[in-house]
């Protein structure tokens, strides 16, 4: 196998330990993982693949060196939430990673303590601790992770270096073809290619010029767009909750949502979002207009009291696009897709690191379990991705083909009566602390989605919310008091 001179850690190939037990092929070589991606997917199968193979990240553009803006992933100025399901798959994957997280300025978000949201059925209210998110900027937790796989000697990064298709044939993945940035063509021998490439990937283009067909595909659009603004946190709101407004896709109106996530540096991230005929802009001028604009103002009226650091960044890049690898009747030994490269979310519901993360995991376990070269790998690993995949699409899906204008299949009879249940289901948790931790439970994907039918919650739904709804937002005293107390400066 060739390789650039261009690879990270100033080295021309992956580091090999002095112990390679049960990590050498029959003749002797190590074993070789390629990854497709530098981004948080492929960090996480890097992470995944080390202790099993030598690892080279293919990534097309230069990766920063701390928590700076990437040109790859524009996404990453909007709020990005990290649920407790996805953040103990990442602890697993980088034991100390959350530490880490929090040093740099992260902060750990009890749920449903530290929110303050409003559902489409009422105010939840803030029980004690149930699960957790990690709140920070999406550059923050991508530098973590490059931090702590950079400790790892068989992990090497070739930066600024195009993927240009898959070697090997219909049956079996063999390696890639590349370009460095000097323009030089490199082919990259390896027994697993993982493409983690996000929402842009070309496996399907890749897969098909070695002969395998298109993998079945589903889409719901609900035209949204979202808008984010940074803002200065007013003094005194350092442990200010996460604040949230979500539509209520029961109405014949386009869902519009805003969002504040307190992030490192004394910092709002505040992102809004609106479906098909209801979007924000990239208009200062009508930011805090739209915040108010939704079901309640609360999220307006706090900007109005901190100062914007930033200008408008807006997205419509939304789409709920699932590729069913899993479902192929034929599928290549020595390639896995992970991550968006299999599904991608509308982000509203904060699902994608966590899913990537957990499908992670899986093809970790299958390789420990298994070997990097056994036969049928691959189609395992594949359809152990698919399963938290499958979670979080229909939590997504569920909700976005509900709105007004939206694209994809419509509900049948079935689905519009689990609608229903749904709907009931998240009424009860306003007010009944076992629904609540339920409803939690699968909305971290820290459970599976069955356990929303369990009979002790289903009869719990049945009886409705304990205790009646909350006409304003569960703000503490001291809360209100902090926004309150500060002097609303200029805006630009």
């Amino acid at each position: 196998m060739n390789e650039p001179a261009s690879a990270s850690r100033d080295s021309a190939s992956p580091s090999r330990p002095a112990d390679t037990t049960h990590r050498l092929s029959p003749g002797g070589a190590a074993r070789r993982a390629v990854v497709v991606g530098g981004g948080l997917a492929g960090l996480l199968a890097a992470a995944a693949l080390h202790e099993y193979a030598d690892v080279t990240v293919v990534e097309r553009d230069a990766l920063p060196d701390g928590p700076e803006p990437r040109k790859g992933l524009p996404q990453a100025r909007h709020a990005h939430l990290l649920w407790s399901g996805g953040a103990r798959a990442m602890e697993d994957l980088l034991p100390g990673v959350t530490d880490a997280w929090l040093a740099a300025g992260a902060r750990r978000i009890p749920l449903p303590t530290g929110l303050v949201s409003l559902s489409a059925q009422g105010w939840l209210r803030r029980f004690p601790e149930m699960q957790f998110m990690i709140a920070c900027s999406r550059d923050l937790l991508d530098s973590v992770l490059r931090a702590r796989l950079a400790t790892k000697e068989r992990v090497t990064f070739l930066q600024r270096t195009e993927l240009l298709g898959l070697e090997g044939g219909a049956s079996r993945v063999t390696g890639v073809r590349v370009r460095t940035s000097d323009g030089e063509e490199l082919v990259l021998d390896a027994d697993l290619v993982v493409d983690a490439s996000g929402r842009g990937s070309r496996a399907s283009t890749w897969l098909d010029a070695l002969g395998v067909p298109e993998a079945p595909m589903d889409e719901v659009d609900s035209g949204l767009a979202y808008a984010s603004r940074i803002f200065r946190a007013p003094a005194g709101t350092e442990d200010f909750p996460v604040v949230n407004v979500q539509p209520d896709a029961a109405q014949p109106v386009p869902g519009q949502s805003a969002t504040i996530v307190p992030i490192e540096g004394g910092r709002w991230l505040v992102t809004l979002s609106g479906t098909r005929d209801g979007q924000p802009t990239d208009s200062a001028e009508e930011f805090e207009t739209f915040a108010r604009g939704v079901r309640h103002p609360v999220v307006g009226e706090l900007i109005a009291h901190a100062q914007p650091l930033t200008d408008v960044v807006l997205s419509r890049s939304t789409v709920n696009r699932r590729r069913f690898f899993e479902k192929m009747k034929d599928w290549p030994e020595g390639f896995v897709a992970l991550g968006d490269a299999v599904a991608t979310y509308n982000p509203v519901y904060g699902h994608g690191m966590s899913v990537a993360a957990q499908g992670a995991v899986s093809l970790r376990g299958l390789v420990a379990e298994h070997g990097l070269t056994a036969p049928g790998l691959a189609r395992r690993a594949q359809r152990a991705v698919s399963r938290p995949v499958a979670v979080a699409w229909e939590l997504a899906t569920g909700t976005d083909i509900r709105y007004p204008g939206a694209i994809g299949k419509q509900p049948g009879s079935a689905q519009n009566l689990l609608g229903r249940y749904v709907n009931r289901l998240m009424l009860t948790a306003t007010g009944r602390p076992l629904v609540t931790r339920t409803l939690l439970t699968v909305m971290t994907l820290s459970g599976p989605l069955p356990a929303l039918f369990k009979p002790e919650v289903a009869f719990a739904v049945l009886r409705g919310p304990r205790r009646p709804p909350l006409a304003e937002p569960p703000f503490t005293d001291q809360e209100r008091a902090m926004v309150r107390t500060e002097e609303s400066p200029a805006r630009g």
